[in-house]
């Protein structure tokens, strides 16, 4: 089982933020801001998801999961709450979220189905945000330049993304999850996602009037692309996912860890 402790994060969302608060980049300022604009509508399924799920065990293994639920439904409604108020700040630079509606159309599919069908899903989604955490932990540099209170937002959430990862999975697992539906629902996420992602930032940077720049293709490519980029560096480890022996703990590094250490001043911790 995973020990999950809850973090009140100590930083001012209540300061306008600048519009390319991304170090003055446009591509990446639309990319978290796009991000960020799927998180509450995202994090509401994944804890309900993960509740649904327990309620379904067997009545002498919830005992056994409950510390880790509490852990996983506290740190996502955490995440839900700060980008809420991250994404009114970003509203104001006359964004419109895209995303969120889409997803919550979606969502209205699952109504009636089989609990492990949302936590394959959220095992999916969760898979790629531990991988972006991962990245963006191993790459401080992205957010350079930015608000030190928009850095610590930004790798706190990526810290706990890395560190609660393995939930949705272990308990997909422990209610009898196939390796067959595991990877169906990692496919057709993986076609979601990116698809959203890319549309959404797409239409933050048409609003920003910087789609057309070519700093912003440019810094698109590096990002993304690049040797060190997002989608490049991850190829492998996100493709491990589709293997039967699969575990995102395989995937394990002290990134998370060591940023949560290191920034302790940050944030309080207000259960587990």
């Amino acid at each position: 089982m995973t020990d999950l402790t809850v973090r009140r994060l100590l930083i001012d969302l209540e300061t306008p933020v600048p519009r390319h608060w991304c170090g003055g980049d446009a591509f990446l300022t639309a990319w978290f801001n796009a991000l960020s604009m799927s998180f509450p509508v995202g994090e509401q399924f994944f804890i309900d998801a993960v509740r649904d799920g327990a309620k379904a065990l067997p009545e002498d293994q919830r005992a056994r999961w409950d510390a880790e639920v509490k852990g996983f439904v506290g740190q996502e409604a955490t995440h839900r709450r700060i980008h809420a108020l991250f994404n009114a700040q970003i509203e104001k630079h006359g964004l419109v979220n895209d995303w969120a509606p889409r997803a919550e159309s979606r969502m209205k599919l699952l109504a009636g189905a089989d609990v492990r069908h949302a936590l394959g899903i959220t095992a999916a989604n969760e898979h790629f945000t531990a991988l972006f955490a991962e990245w963006l932990l191993g790459h401080p540099e992205v957010l350079a330049g930015s608000e030190p209170r928009l850095q610590a937002l930004w790798l706190w959430h990526s810290a706990e993304e890395a560190e609660h990862k393995s939930t949705a999975f272990d308990l997909y697992q422990a209610l009898g999850g196939n390796h067959e539906w595991r990877v169906k629902w990692m496919r057709r996420i993986t076609v979601f996602f990116l698809a959203d992602a890319l549309r959404q930032t797409v239409a933050n940077l048409r609003r920003d009037g910087t789609l057309w720049r070519w700093s912003t293709w440019r810094s698109a490519g590096r990002h993304l692309l690049g040797r060190h980029g997002l989608l490049r560096a991850n190829w492998s480890a996100w493709r491990d996912y589709f293997r039967a022996d699969f575990h995102p703990d395989q995937q394990h590094t002290e990134r998370s860890a060591d940023w949560l250490r290191d920034n302790s001043a940050l944030f309080v911790a207000v259960g587990r």
